[in-house]
């Protein structure tokens, strides 16, 4: 029976996709360390991340984009980026076990494991890969989007984040339908420059 954990990073940040991915891990080849990814150093997920992609049975990385992200909300997204995974693998599953609480629609039997990256090893190298692929990611819109600090703050609401969206206004890899992004839309959209009748004609700054 092969059995695939699978495992998102990126549900809480206010700006980039989020990622899933799914692993079929080779019980002829363990991987020592396999944890939850947060619990790890970045060090420490790079290395287990290339052990992952070389001695697991099948693996896969699938992302579901900020706009699709904003059309059909974050859960739906992350189940979107979840079923890509399953469906990416060069392996099918007999069963995916999933670290939460939601199932995405498949096509083989789901269980869905609450703290699943801390007790399922396939789950814990799914979380390791999902983390380690959107950390990339986000390095990758830092430099397209310098200014918000994405390659430190992964895209997640830190008072170095907050203040640059207040002061820069939102990025097109802003999620815009969170809250935050939404409110420092809005206050960039009401900031207008005024001008008198007096005033010379002059080009308009939005």
């Amino acid at each position: 029976m092969l059995i695939a954990g699978v495992d998102e990073a990126g549900r809480g940040p206010l700006a980039g996709p989020v990622v899933a991915a799914a692993v079929i891990l080779d019980i002829a080849r363990p991987i020592a360390g396999l944890r939850d990814s947060k619990l790890l150093t970045a060090a420490a997920r790079a290395r287990l991340a290339a052990e992952i992609r070389t001695h697991a049975l099948a693996w896969c990385v699938a992302q579901a984009e900020v706009e699709e992200i904003d059309a059909i909300n974050i859960l739906q997204a992350t189940l979107l980026a979840m079923r890509r995974a399953v469906e990416g693998l060069a392996l099918a599953p007999t069963v995916v076990e999933i670290d939460g609480t939601h199932c995405p629609p498949l096509a083989c039997a789901a269980r869905a494991i609450v703290q699943g990256d801390r007790t399922v090893p396939a789950i814990s190298a799914a979380s390791i890969l999902a983390k380690t692929v959107r950390d990339g990611l986000l390095v990758e819109l830092d430099a397209r989007h310098p200014g918000y600090g994405f390659a430190r703050n992964k895209g997640y609401g830190t008072p170095e984040h907050l203040a640059a969206l207040a002061r820069l206004g939102p990025s097109p890899v802003h999620r815009q339908s969170f809250a935050p992004v939404a409110q420092a839309a809005s206050a960039a959209t009401d900031v207008r420059p005024a001008c008198r009748s007096s005033d010379r004609p002059r080009a308009r700054v939005l």
